[in-house]
């Protein structure tokens, strides 16, 4: 008489009996499709992170222009391959850390840069290499100065980026998931933007200064990367604008 029993049993190191290796199939389709469709409706309700990059396609980009120092360091470009005459360049060195100190010196005067782009829409900022090859005075003098133009006192909803991450070498370079990544580059000396929910006289990012139309006051670093409104000074410089800011003025939504 055999003792061998019918029922379906599950051994680990045995080939599973066949009504159980289709319920494992049937089991790991479903997982796959369910995984799959979860990742697509993660993914799809993210925030788009816009376009913004290292513009490694474009080479090394060299650079005249007028370098103004306040309230962050910006090349005013006079002759370029690639960008207008009058156009900005927000300056940055490499990691998280500005160029003041480099640029100090310079304030005023025709320079010459030499860097990567980091490009996002209408903003380009250049990161500049190390030593007086990323960045040095020019022969000639800057002889036509920068045209200004006061646009009044303006208050204007939107978010404090840093202008590094934001255009592109961090994605998506903005929000709460970016805040602490934020405040390091500017506290390190990255140009600060306010990227504005409406466009302000056509643009949609300023760069920000204090009140004294210097660099931004420390207690606006805590109000980086969440929506909110805030009054200043607009003025155009160039084709930058620059929104003095009153942190008096803070509402936080």
């Amino acid at each position: 008489m055999s003792n061998k029993r019918d029922d379906s049993f599950f051994i680990g190191w045995a080939a599973p009996p066949s009504p159980l290796r289709w319920f494992m199939v049937a089991v790991a389709g479903f997982l796959i499709v369910l995984f799959a469709f979860s990742a697509y409706v993660i993914a799809a309700t993210q925030a788009d992170p816009g376009g913004g990059s290292f513009r490694f396609d474009w080479g090394r980009q060299n650079v005249v222009g007028v370098l103004s120092l306040d309230p962050y360091p910006v090349i005013h470009v006079t002759e370029s391959e690639r960008f207008p005459a009058g156009h900005a360049l927000l300056l940055s060195g490499n990691g998280k850390r500005g160029v003041q100190e480099r640029a100090e010196p310079l304030d005023g005067q025709l320079v010459q840069a030499s860097g990567v782009i980091i490009n996002r829409g209408d903003i380009d900022m250049l990161q500049v290499r190390n030593g007086e090859a990323g960045l040095s005075a020019a022969e000639g003098d800057a002889a036509t100065p920068i045209e200004s133009e006061d646009l009044g006192r303006w208050r204007i909803a939107g978010e404090i980026c840093d202008g590094k991450c934001y255009t592109g070498a961090m994605r998506p370079g903005q929000g709460l998931a970016h805040r602490a990544c934020a405040n390091f580059c500017i506290i390190g000396g990255v140009p600060p933007i306010f990227v504005s929910t409406v466009p302000v006289e056509g643009e949609e990012f300023l760069l920000l200064a204090g009140p004294d139309g210097g660099p931004i006051p420390d207690e606006l670093m805590a109000q980086a990367a969440i929506l909110l409104e805030i009054e200043g000074q607009v003025e155009r410089l160039g084709d930058l604008l620059v929104f003095q800011v009153d942190p008096d003025t803070i509402s936080v939504f």
